[in-house]
């Protein structure tokens, strides 16, 4: 089968409010970054299927004879798919060779790639290609790389097997799909989401998908136009987790104390509607400083509730220690167990005085971007 080479790239994202919550049937907003990943795809004649991941130093080659054993019986080019192919991801785990003991990001990300993959090319021939991958944000940081690679690996795949055109005309610097294939491509990017962290929300890949601000609540998925240009600090810890981990924590948490955990879900839900308000109002009426005292309570009150949850950090206390002696508010962003925090930044304030030691990664945390 012969495919066509092509070029995407997809944002990473940070949650204002609502994570893990948001797994749990309570509302999420959501915002993309201007930190990204990109994939190229090259059709090849070797006879191979080749993935390149420099940011986590793999490089896997397979003959297709090899990857034709494995294929999956249906094809799903264009439907929506709802349910992973449990069998086919066993397969592919034994492939690999992945045990409980080495769910690592490269064998996660490998998987990811060959049964989206097999699943599009899997009941006709398979095309000889190789796909490559690099991005700009850091992995387990919580900012969506996971996502926004999925999310590239589907958009490519799909453009490459037919499912999808390609938008992009020959003047045309960047385009982007349709909503019909927009949401092809979001829902074979949740499979990969899912192979990776096992029972993800789905708020990454839509919001790698789809770009923007977002709300986000049980699956239903709704742009916000109207929201004020926040200026918003994002400080990578350094310290890896596990989302897979840190979602099953508070899960066990929620069947072990219902009568306790539900306000606390119950809390965060209406911390993210409130907030969705507040940042309406900031677009129809002249911005004051009681709007920022509200949005930065929200963010105190959250920090909060995710502690509660078991999902903080010492170095993530110490990031709202150090932000809050210079006037400003922190709290976690995605999974939490370390990775990033957000920090509100009011527009007269300045963050060349926020550099703070990270005791925990043994150098000075990284900032990596100002403006969502």
């Amino acid at each position: 089968m012969q495919v066509k080479d092509c070029f995407v790239s997809a944002p990473g994202k940070a949650i204002l409010h609502g994570e893990h919550a948001v797994v749990h049937g309570k509302v999420a907003l959501a915002v993309s970054l201007n930190l990204r990943t990109y994939l190229r795809l090259k059709a090849t004649t070797t006879g191979k299927v080749c993935i390149n991941l420099p940011n986590i130093d793999t490089f896997l080659c397979w003959d297709m004879s090899e990857l034709k054993q494995l294929s999956s019986d249906s094809c799903g080019k264009r439907e929506e798919v709802k349910r992973l192919n449990a069998e086919l991801v066993r397969r592919l785990r034994e492939f690999v060779g992945v045990t409980n003991e080495n769910l690592d990001n490269c064998n996660m990300a490998t998987i990811a790639f060959l049964y989206i993959y097999l699943s599009l090319f899997g009941s006709g021939e398979l095309p000889s290609l190789t796909v490559s991958v690099w991005s700009e944000l850091p992995t387990g940081a919580g900012l969506g790389s996971s996502a926004a690679y999925s999310v590239c690996l589907a958009a490519a795949l799909l453009c490459a097997s037919g499912a999808i055109p390609t938008p992009l005309k020959e003047w045309d610097q960047t385009a982007r799909w349709c909503q019909e294939d927009l949401e092809l491509i979001n829902s074979w990017a949740f499979q990969g989401e899912m192979i990776i962290h096992g029972n993800p929300s789905g708020v990454d890949n839509a919001v790698g998908t789809w770009g923007g601000m977002l709300r986000f609540l049980a699956g239903k998925i709704i742009p916000l136009s109207r929201v004020p240009l926040l200026r918003i600090l994002l400080t990578n810890t350094k310290v890896p987790r596990s989302t897979k981990v840190l979602v099953a924590r508070v899960k066990d948490k929620i069947n072990k104390f219902p009568s306790i955990m539900t306000p606390v879900l119950d809390s965060v839900d209406a911390i993210s509607c409130t907030c969705e308000k507040v940042l309406s109002e900031m677009t129809s009426e002249p911005i004051t400083g009681e709007h920022y005292n509200i949005l930065e309570e929200l963010i105190d009150i959250n920090q909060r509730h995710l502690d509660v949850m078991g999902v903080g950090h010492p170095a993530l206390d110490t990031l709202c220690r150090v932000t809050l002696a210079k006037g400003l508010h922190s709290k976690l962003t995605g999974a939490g167990g370390g990775g990033c925090g957000i920090t509100l930044l009011r527009p007269d304030s300045s963050c060349g005085t926020l550099e703070g030691p990270n005791p925990y990664a043994g150098n000075h945390w990284t900032k990596l971007t100002t403006c969502i």
